[in-house]
């Protein structure tokens, strides 16, 4: 199973960063599909820096294995750990021994750990702050940065959320339009598909205009737009000035912040188009567990009205469970995929044959035709299948990692997928959750190959691309569309797909009724970042 990260609280750190610096710091943070970028600075700990112990000695390139540091804290906890059910097995450390295990685990997992450079760990009194220079700062042809998604966050919330999908905000997700003055932000869609919760007029499209009585278009105060519109815990009451979706004049709002639980999969419906062909159609944001079970709900749905194509939209979805989108991806395409490979993991040139970190044989996720049972279901059910021979898939920047499997592992076995939107996020990496005394690290220990050996997507799948490599799909570069509800055939992605199903083309996309992005920039409509929590947003193997 997996999960992927964007950035370690990133949705705090946003507006902070980005509304007051622009582009290139959004861009830094890794709001949006670019995911994680040099995040988790905020995370602190506090000790000495062990000096005196039997671990202070540093020699550059000479590494003890990292059990030697494992589970040696400054602060231990105390208890049973939930994930486990047994006590927890730290003891008494110092903040030495926690650089000193991130530094031996880093160079043994790490991807790229021979472009780490080795830093004294003693000269750290930070982990986390140590643990940011355990990467490589490489960059990718494009130009960006080849890790960015390098990520640490409390282990108690990686653990609270992971599996109940539950967070602290309104039961929305924001998109930010525009980074430098004057900015914009606006509802991207509602995390349950009825609004549960949200007044009149907050939904999708609804803008916000001023939060707390600073304007978000040039107040200076970005400390206020930032406790506001990402609130941290539950209970805290903000006032929002919004326009809505569609509306001439603003309205004022009083929103309270709750334990949101998000509904992964939302408006299924069937669209007609020319010829009598009926189109399926899906929003999927995550890849979390309790996607399983609406997923299999979704596709028996689809199977029954008898659908000749699917759009699949991902435009917003940044990853998860790597076996969730096998079980997705098979009940598509159905009996081609069986016994084929879905993604092959390969680590760093280290552990060729074994995956270092359970100790088994590198053998490949396959399709898998069974329920798993990862999101309370019963496993070993045999999944519905629709048995396609090609997908449409709306994708943004926001589109990454679990997402992106899908779309290569199909394109492993020969089933056509054509992209309509902008270029995903491009994140073949993935990782394990690592937790040490405390804090979940999220390093990139993996890439992901389809049946094909092809997995170099670094720079994300395009639509209609022309780099000359498998990264290139057939399909139309779309912005996206604020101005209409997702699910509705007339919003510019959904009515390109449909479209292109009709005509074999692009066709003509009307001049007005929708946002364009903007050429050259780092934030525009076509890759508008929707900043979400890291576990709705990394690829994350899970033993």
């Amino acid at each position: 199973m997996e999960l992927e990260v964007m950035g370690a609280y990133c949705r705090r750190l946003i507006l902070a960063a980005c509304l007051s610096l622009g582009a290139v710091a959004l861009s830094a943070c890794g709001g949006g599909g670019d995911g994680g970028d040099n995040s988790g600075n905020n995370l602190t700990s506090s000790g000495d820096s062990g000096s005196g112990t039997a671990s202070d000695s540093w020699e550059p390139g000479n590494f003890l294995p990292a059990s030697t540091f494992a589970n040696q804290c400054v602060s231990p906890r105390s208890g049973t750990n939930p994930a486990t059910g047994s006590a927890y097995v730290d003891r008494q450390g110092t903040r030495l021994d926690e650089n000193n295990w991130l530094r031996s685990m880093s160079n043994d997992l790490y991807l790229w750990y021979g472009e780490i450079e080795d830093k004294n760990p003693a000269e750290f009194d930070d982990s986390i702050e140590y643990f940011d220079q355990l990467k490589t700062f490489e960059l990718t042809v494009s130009g960006r940065e080849k890790d960015r998604f390098h990520y640490a966050i409390p282990t108690s919330e990686w653990q609270s959320q992971t599996q109940s999908g539950v967070y602290v905000g309104y039961g929305f997700q924001w998109a930010l339009i525009e980074a430098t003055p004057p900015r914009k932000a606006v509802i991207a869609y509602t995390d349950n598909e009825d609004g549960a919760g949200l007044p009149p007029g907050i939904g999708r499209g609804a803008e916000v205009l001023a939060v707390d009585g600073v304007d978000v278009a040039y107040g200076e105060d970005v400390d206020t737009l930032n406790d506001g519109m990402w609130p941290s815990t539950e209970g805290e009451t903000h006032i929002f000035e919004m326009l809505p979706l569609g509306a001439s004049e603003p309205i004022t709002v009083e929103l309270t912040a709750r334990a949101v639980t998000s509904d992964p999969v939302q408006n299924v419906s069937v669209l007609d188009a020319a010829m009598g062909r009926k189109v399926g159609y899906m929003l999927f944001n995550d890849h979390i567990a309790t996607a399983e079970p609406a997923l299999i709900e979704a596709v028996q749905q689809l199977k029954a009205e008898g659908i000749d194509d699917l759009v699949l939209d991902i435009r917003y979805n940044g990853g998860g469970y790597l076996d969730i989108a096998s079980e997705l991806a098979y009940m598509i395409a159905g009996d081609v995929t069986l016994g084929r490979v879905f993604e092959q993991m390969t680590f760093n040139d280290q552990h060729p044959e074994t995956n270092p970190v359970t100790g088994e044989p590198l053998d490949p996720t396959p399709f898998h035709n069974e329920t798993l049972g990862i999101g309370n279901v019963q496993p070993g059910v045999a999944l519905p299948t629709l048995n396609l021979p090609r997908l449409f898939v709306l994708t943004g920047n926001n589109t990454c990692s679990a997402s992106e499997a899908i779309i290569n592992s199909l394109r492993g076995v020969d089933v056509e997928v054509v992209q309509i939107g902008a270029t995903t996020c491009g994140k073949p990496y993935g990782f394990y959750a690592l937790d040490n005394c405390g804090t979940t690290y999220l390093t990139i220990q993996f890439k992901g190959v389809n049946a094909k050996d092809f997995g170099d997507y670094a720079d994300g799948f395009r639509p209609n691309g022309s780099y000359g490599t498998a990264a290139d799909l057939p399909g139309c570069a779309i912005a996206d569309d604020f101005t209409r509800l997702l699910g509705d055939e007339n919003e510019a992605r959904l009515s390109t797909a449909i479209n292109y199903i009709e005509s074999g083309s692009c066709g003509d996309v009307p001049a007005s009724g929708y946002t364009y992005s903007q050429v050259g920039a780092r934030l525009s409509a076509a890759s508008g970042s929707v900043p979400k929590e890291p576990w709705r947003s990394n690829r994350i193997m899970v033993r």
